[in-house]
């Protein structure tokens, strides 16, 4: 049995979802990364051979099906194969209550669609209370990273960033908006290389008060 059947046997037994931007690290046993590099890195060299590229003869693809299953596994998607980073959390000692703002986080993503890339930023506004856990400011873009490192759809992905802050500072508001070009839309299809998708996720106080809504909105243009 391969290590993905191994893999996706315990998926299924355990009935987790293993869609393409969910996390599965806790059910990759030691070793098992580096046979599904191996895997990989196989069935890649099918792809080639079926393109009809001749990897013996051809220096530059001779090695291509093994650093394209290694981009995959520990870059570009390693969201999917690693545990999220560690994030130190802080109880909100001084008792801060006012709007914080973090960003622009340079992200970058892969459409599921086409595995073309997803180039962009994202903003984060935050309403703390006395109750919040704080976090430091670079643990925001590790977790935005560790997110974005796998096949996603934009609405999807601020989704799951404000899903997982909400769980680890528990703030009154949170409000997460992310730009990004597609390259799915510049490189095929329409080839537009002008048009950029911008969406937004708003929780708590910020759902709620559209006062507070604008000013984070203002502050972050000024950032542009």
């Amino acid at each position: 049995m391969t290590a993905a059947s191994r893999i996706r046997a315990r998926l299924r037994q355990a009935n987790h979802r293993f869609h393409a931007n969910d996390n599965i690290s806790a059910f990759i046993e030691p070793g098992e990364l580096d046979a599904l590099l191996d895997e990989v890195e196989g069935k890649m060299a099918g792809v080639l051979e079926s393109l009809v590229i001749d990897t013996d003869s051809d220096h530059n693809t001779r090695e291509t099906a093994r650093r394209v299953a290694k981009m995959y596994l520990t870059e570009v998607f390693r969201g999917r194969y690693q545990s999220a980073p560690p994030v130190t959390e802080f109880p909100n000692a001084e008792r801060l209550n006012e709007l914080m703002i973090v960003g622009p986080i340079t992200v970058r993503s892969a459409c599921s669609h086409h595995f073309c890339p997803i180039m962009g930023r994202l903003w984060i506004g935050l309403m703390p209370n006395e109750h919040s856990n704080l976090i430091g400011l670079s643990k925001y873009s590790r977790l935005a990273e560790w997110i974005m490192s796998r096949p996603q759809i934009q609405e999807e992905a601020i989704t799951q960033m404000a899903d997982l802050l909400m769980g680890k500072v528990s703030p009154d508001g949170l409000a997460v908006v992310m730009e990004a070009d597609h390259f799915c839309m510049h490189w095929r299809g329409v080839k537009d290389s002008a048009t950029k998708m911008t969406n937004s996720v708003m929780r708590g106080s910020f759902l709620k008060d559209p006062a507070l809504r604008r000013e984070f909105l203002s502050l972050i243009n000024l950032k542009d």
